[in-house]
């Protein structure tokens, strides 16, 4: 009788640790989604900071290309139009007749 008892309570003994096991297992694996869900969500979080981040900088790039392109363009024409008004003026001295008039800058 005494064994059947030991028996009987290795039995419960191992049903029980089974069924804890088997709790356990499925909290882990809760908890282990829950982790991955959070990290996936964190690392988009970040891709797209990331990227946000990255259209700033590229359009601040191209925003001051075009500034320095834009001051080049202004710049050349500035320097033909004082090569135009040299050359007019270089003409009349010499006592040929100017074709175009040389513009006047605003002082």
């Amino acid at each position: 009788m005494a064994k059947e008892g030991v028996v009987a309570a290795a039995e419960k003994t191992k049903a029980g640790v089974g069924e804890a096991a088997t709790k356990t297992k499925e909290g882990v694996m809760f908890v282990g989604n829950k982790t991955m869900e959070g990290v996936v969500t964190g690392v988009n979080t970040v891709a797209q900071k990331t990227t946000e981040q990255a259209n700033v900088v590229a359009d601040t790039a191209v925003s001051g290309a075009n500034e320095v392109a834009q001051a080049t363009v202004e710049g050349v024409e500035h320097a033909a139009s004082g090569l135009v008004g040299t050359t007019v003026a270089a003409s009349s001295e010499a006592g040929g007749e100017p074709t175009e008039q040389p513009e006047q800058e605003a002082q």
